[in-house]
């Protein structure tokens, strides 16, 4: 039994009254499910990345290269997932195609990663960028204060923590909200760009590939920055149990999204280097608001506001769906029971909430946004590559399972190689330990996995913490075989 990811409109429909069970509807059509990808894609990356994209790459030119080939990546692996949710289709994303295709070992160090690492990473940054944009208000002459700025941040992540936890609707409609917010923002950027390259400011796109860098390293940490604002590619997949003929409208929305979202992100770059040079670019602990000062003068605070909209509402979405990650990992017994129960009347998965706000609030007081990304990515690929070593695999060895989707094998195979070389570009590059922390991390999760989850083992004293959470949290487990 799942609970629905961030873009459906109710995440539990209803309580049988005769069996006590909680049931899900198939109600996501192809509208909704567009409005899913492009709004958990549109982030907080695109008006953070820019910078940190051009100081990687060295020149406009390749900046924007690199956003055109991350869109193109998402693209490619977006329809490789679409094959794979509409041959298993379970809700779940790389967790369900891992634990089906690879088995149950990489799909519990996938989940072990990802609820203790990859998703509060992801809602850490998402956090510190929404924090970036309130305080630079109050801090317009100088730099932020990192306290201020962390401090921030952790605010964000409790209001959302309490939001989720209480109303999965009042959740929803922060989302739809939000989302709406991000849009007007962006098109507001776009036609002040047009309007700039009207008036003839083209000096920065004039010499457009000018100090360039080259390298093994710096290209792939500049996707690393770049992906980052694409991800979300993939989260249709986390709840193919409730999309619409999924067999139709899963490729057909990831066919009308990416290239969307990617139109949208090259434009509003584009807009950038109009009203900036690259040295005020890079200098700018706010792209958005640095642009806004630029072309709108004392109305930029309506980007300020804008984007700090976008950000929450873009944190809101990513803490939603990781405790929905949390819940069916635990659902399938590969996290604590606990984690996988409901609260009895608000009928929220509030223990995975509160678990994944906590370890987001772990992650926001040590890091900064430019290492965050690299240590989320570089995890988050190595994984999206497992998943779609199983598609290969299961192109080659059962090649008579029913697909209603297919990708030739081309695709797959493009996306594997990308993923092994994003994991691989910067730790040949640059080799630094926390590479190396980081394999040993995802490596120590085999350690818990042999007794706890292959051998079962469960000391007594545990099952008297679970009772005690049901009791304090007001919560109580679902039925595993609905």
């Amino acid at each position: 039994m799942g609970i629905k990811d961030p873009s459906s409109t109710s995440a539990i429909e209803k309580m049988d009254n005769d069996s006590g069970k909680i049931h899900l509807k198939q109600e996501l059509g192809l509208i909704s499910a567009v409005s899913m990808i492009a709004g958990t894609m549109i982030g907080s990356g695109i008006f953070m990345s820019p910078q940190w994209v051009l100081y990687y790459m060295g020149s406009p030119g390749a900046s924007l290269l690199i956003w055109a080939a991350c869109g193109l990546l998402a693209m490619l692996g977006a329809l490789s997932y679409a094959e794979l949710g509409t041959v298993i289709k379970e809700s779940g994303g790389e967790y369900i195609y891992i634990l089906r295709n690879v088995g149950p070992l990489p799909a519990f160090l996938l989940v072990y990663s990802s609820v203790i690492v990859v998703r509060p990473a992801s809602i850490a940054v998402v956090s510190l960028s929404f924090a970036e944009y309130v305080v630079a208000a109050f801090f317009s002459d100088c730099s932020s204060p990192q306290v201020v700025l962390k401090c921030t941040a952790v605010t964000c992540v409790l209001v959302l923590g309490i939001i989720n936890c209480l109303n999965v609707r009042l959740a929803m409609s922060i989302m739809n909200f939000f989302t709406a917010a991000k849009l007007i923002v962006l098109v507001v950027i776009i036609v002040g760009g047009v309007v700039l390259l009207v008036k003839g400011n083209t000096q920065v796109l004039q010499n457009a590939f000018e100090n360039t860098a080259v390298g093994f390293g710096p290209v792939g940490v500049a996707f690393y920055q770049g992906l980052w604002s694409y991800d979300g590619w993939n989260n249709l997949n986390y709840m193919t149990e409730e999309l619409k003929n999924p067999e139709v409208n899963l490729p057909r929305a990831v066919m009308i999204a990416i290239p969307l979202v990617t139109c949208i992100y090259l434009l509003a770059n584009i807009s950038y280097f109009a009203a900036m040079t690259p040295q005020e670019l890079l200098t700018s602990d706010a792209v958005a608001i640095s642009w806004g000062l630029k072309v709108l003068g004392t109305w930029t605070w309506i980007i300020s506001l804008g984007v700090a909209l976008s950000t929450f509402g873009s944190a809101n979405g990513t803490l939603f769906s990781g405790g929905r990650v949390c819940y069916k990992a635990a659902m399938e017994g590969h996290l604590p029971d606990a984690l996988s129960m409901i609260h009895v009347k608000r009928l929220t998965p509030s223990p995975a909430l509160i678990f994944t706000c906590i370890m987001s609030i772990i992650m926001i007081i040590p890091g900064d946004f430019s290492s965050i990304v690299n240590f989320f990515s570089f995890t988050a690929w190595l994984f999206y590559g497992t998943t779609i070593a199983g598609l290969i695999y299961m192109k080659i060895k059962k090649p008579d399972i029913p697909r209603p989707y297919k990708v030739p094998i081309i695709i797959p195979v493009i996306v594997l190689i990308a993923s092994v070389y994003l994991v691989l570009a910067p730790v040949i590059d640059s080799p630094q330990m926390a590479y190396l922390y980081v394999v040993l991390f995802i490596l120590s999760g085999v350690i818990i996995y042999i007794p706890v989850i292959h051998y079962k083992w469960s000391p007594g004293w545990f099952h008297s913490i679970t009772l005690h959470l049901q009791l304090l949290l007001q919560v109580a487990p679902t039925d595993k075989n609905d």
